[in-house]
């Protein structure tokens, strides 16, 4: 995709969404960062439904360790792997703690310090926290980027360093918001939606579906074979 293609693209989807936010729910800086490390492989959904509750009571890291691991499991148990997040938020708050006066860090290598925090969640919280302008590459990021041409890698990382080198102003704050969410409702992994993409014309992949797909009847026969 060209200099000129890739602004376009995002001029596009900026004037669709002009104010993209992450689609997780909190209140305060802490809470968005234990709110990515729950969303690993869940959807935000499913942990804004884990989490009400548990943001009710808890704000602080001082407030999660009080709770303790078992309180914190009782909120997020339908959550998936919330064993290994659970023990990973409790190690996290007590880093905080410790190490940052129970505030959240603003720089990459103290956020990736702190347990179950990988670059796409310190992005994220540096984006969505900080206003820095930073491109989180989640599965979502990650296929638009290699499926549009746009920022074709191998690995979160590799797309990641293409988006730094190539999202252009005025859109580089908001970029990874439009791409997650082009990602999540219209590029989707099974069938994406190009007969409603707004940027269908500027897109590499060739396969295109061009016509909704007729909805299968469901008649007699079938109701019947199931």
């Amino acid at each position: 995709m060209k200099r000129d293609q890739i602004f376009e693209f995002f001029r596009r989807l900026a004037e669709n969404d002009p104010d993209p936010v992450t689609e997780l729910e909190y209140g305060n800086t802490y809470q968005l960062l234990v709110a990515v490390v729950l969303s690993a492989q869940a959807t935000d959904a499913g942990v804004n439904k884990a989490t009400r509750a548990l943001f009710k009571e808890v704000t602080t890291p001082e407030q999660m360790l009080a709770l303790g691991e078992d309180g914190l499991k009782a909120h997020i148990k339908t959550i998936g792997l919330f064993n290994a997040k659970a023990a990973n938020v409790m190690i996290l708050s007590r880093q905080l703690v410790q190490r940052h006066g129970g505030e959240v860090p603003q720089t990459m290598d103290e956020l990736v310090a702190l347990a179950g925090v990988g670059r796409k969640t310190a992005n994220v919280v540096l984006n969505c926290a900080f206003g820095a302008e930073t491109f989180a590459v989640d599965t979502h990021v990650f296929r638009v980027g290699n499926r549009t041409g746009l920022a074709r890698g191998k690995t979160p990382e590799a797309v990641e360093a293409k988006l730094e080198k190539r999202v252009p102003q005025p859109f580089r704050r908001n970029a990874h918001h439009w791409l997650i969410l082009h990602g999540r409702y219209t590029c989707k992994a099974r069938l994406p939606e190009c007969w409603r993409c707004p940027v269908t014309d500027l897109c590499a992949y060739r396969p295109k579906v061009l016509e909704r797909p007729a909805k299968r009847p469901v008649g007699k026969g079938v109701a019947q074979a199931a």
